[in-house]
Parts: structure tokens; sequence; C-alpha cells
């Protein structure tokens, strides 16, 4: 029959509640993945050059 553990005490569960939060915030700041570096913003140049002729044809 496994012994029971007694429950943690208030400054034991606020200091392991503390730790937790210090380890998430560095496991995020040396996380190399930036998803911001790997999404397009806006249009490509490919859509950029083919609406480009279609307004110099609509302009002639």
């Amino acid at each position: 029959m496994p012994i029971a553990q007694p429950s943690l005490s208030p400054l034991r569960r606020s200091l392991h509640v503390i730790a937790a939060g210090w380890q998430r915030l560095i496991k995020a700041a040396c996380d190399p993945y930036r998803p911001e570096l790997h999404y397009m913003r806006g249009r490509g140049p490919k859509w950029r050059a083919a609406h480009q002729q279609r307004a110099e044809r609509d302009l002639l």
C-alpha cells in the first residue's frame, strides 16, 4: 500500500508555482521557432506584376 504524501505547505506550493512560471518563461524566450518569420505578409511579386500589367492596360 503506497504511503500517503502530505500536502504541500502554502509557501512550498507558491514557490513551486513561481518556479514553474519562470521555467515556462525561459523556455518560451529560448524557443528558436518564430512563426511570424515564416508567413507571407501581403501580396507577392507575381501578383503585383500581373495586376500592374492589368492596371497599365486599363489606362490605355
